[in-house]
């Protein structure tokens, strides 16, 4: 029996992804709409992207931290433009041990919130900065168009969370983050990105700017490829002596590049 033959890109683009990642067991497609399953192959990849960008940023000062999958849901409510810009994405628990919980409990699309709150315990003073935090997760955001590894419900990143003494340190804080994305993207992954900064309608929920690297797909359309988010002091009000904030993030991607068998590069 011949083997089955992918699309080309020239043909069919998305349908050529979608086969690749498929046929080569990168990942499946789970019983849950929306999620994958990353297999064996696909992990190996992500560790790969794990261990280069880790050990950039351990060099940089941060260290790896982890907190809770859940988060009060009164934790996203009381941050006005956070809420907004998330709440159609949330996946709500309602029900804990068969019983009705007291206050629902939000599955985390990001951890600024959590991590805002811990930090009003942490932060006292100047003296207590900068903090340095990264962590390597999943976040679920309930999406209603997916696409194995670039848009899924459950999808795996790392967050980086820092606090500084001064706006400049946070900004300076936020642009060498974009830096250390784009070195790996180009020298890692061997992926040709573009920086730049997100306008007023695209930017993070909540940041007061939002920079990004942005990868060309094969069939001409841009791609997020990394994100770093200058977030002033929208997080801190909570805190004793309100930081200046900055976070990073970073979804793994996979085939900006490829190449159909017997095709040309074009496709």
């Amino acid at each position: 029996m011949a083997e089955e033959k992918l699309p080309t890109r020239a043909q069919d683009f998305s349908e050529w992804y979608n086969q690749l990642v498929v046929k080569a067991q990168l990942a499946d497609y789970a019983p849950v709409r929306g999620c994958m399953i990353v297999r064996p192959y696909g992990w190996a990849l992500w560790e790969n992207v794990q261990q280069a960008l880790d050990r950039r940023f351990k060099a940089t000062g941060h260290q790896n931290v982890a907190f809770p999958l859940l988060i009060p849901r009164s934790f996203i409510d009381k941050e006005k433009h956070h809420v907004e810009g998330f709440s159609p994405e949330l996946a709500v628990v309602t029900i804990g041990g068969g019983e009705e919980l007291a206050e629902p409990l939000v599955i985390r699309p990001t951890s600024e919130t959590i991590i805002g709150h811990m930090w009003s315990k942490w932060i006292q003073s100047y003296r207590d900065l900068p903090v340095l935090m990264n962590q390597w997760n999943s976040v679920v955001r309930w999406e209603l168009r997916t696409k194995l590894f670039l848009r899924t419900l459950e999808f795996y990143w790392q967050e980086g969370h820092t606090a500084h003494a001064t706006r400049e340190e946070a900004e300076a804080e936020t642009r060498q983050m974009l830096d250390i994305y784009a070195d790996f993207a180009v020298n890692d992954a061997a992926i040709p990105v573009i920086p730049g900064k997100k306008s007023d309608a695209e930017k993070f929920a909540g940041a007061d700017v939002t920079y990004s690297i942005e990868a060309m797909m094969g069939d001409g359309k841009a791609l997020q490829s990394g994100t770093s988010h200058f977030l002033g002091q929208n997080f801190d009000q909570a805190c004793n002596w309100p930081p200046w904030l900055s976070t990073s993030t970073r979804g793994a991607s996979c085939s900006i590049a490829g190449q159909h068998r017997g095709g040309s590069p074009q496709g």
